[in-house]
């Protein structure tokens, strides 16, 4: 063999054992599952509240009209997993307020469809040990005058017991927290996975 053939030779035997290499590490690359995000992750564990939950309501400062009432909540995944239907009824209260969570690009979003006749939407964030879930303000749509919900806070507890805190901006900016403490009710085991 001529030096140039030999040459030739190595190269090419370099270049497809380093293309050999490259398929291989690319492969399990697509083998590795995808990381979630922080996002994800998050609205993954509201989305294990599936199910119907009950329990009292508390007001900080006091509200008489509903302070030490029972409440009822229903968290329902819809739309193939993309959103999250959470829906209030408190006894003795006509209303029965809707939220909706659901993933925006990464951020997990809330959208509060409120007595009060407007939709704030607050974005959540995860404590870094993971056991509560907080709801910032970012905007309201449909006016203010009666007030709007500005803050929302979830502590899981156990796959039985969470608590919920909202903060409601009164007229004013005059907050009143409403703190539930829930428990899941026989009628939460069995929930729905569309």
């Amino acid at each position: 063999m001529t030096r140039k053939t030999t040459t030739i030779r190595f190269v090419l035997l370099t270049t497809l054992a380093s293309l050999s290499t490259l398929a291989a590490a690319q492969t399990d690359v697509e083998k590795a599952p995808a990381q979630k995000s922080g996002a994800q992750e998050s609205f993954d564990k509201l989305k294990a509240l599936a199910g119907s939950w009950a329990g009292q309501l508390t007001t900080f400062p006091p509200v008489p009209a509903v302070d030490g009432k029972f409440a009822q909540f229903s968290l329902r995944v819809t739309s193939m997993g993309n959103a999250l239907v959470h829906e209030l009824s408190v006894s003795g209260r006509p209303d029965h307020p809707v939220t909706m969570f659901y993933l925006d690009s990464d951020r997990l979003i809330l959208t509060h469809y409120c007595d009060a006749g407007n939709r704030p939407r607050m974005a959540g964030k995860a404590s870094a040990d993971g056991k509560t879930l907080e709801f910032d303000f970012l905007d309201v749509s449909g006016g203010n005058q009666h007030g709007h919900m500005h803050h929302a806070v979830f502590t899981f507890i156990d796959p039985d017991h969470h608590t919920e805190d909202w903060t409601y901006m009164g007229p004013g900016d005059q907050p009143v927290r409403a703190h539930f403490d829930l428990q899941k009710t026989s009628a939460g085991s069995a929930t729905a996975s569309n």
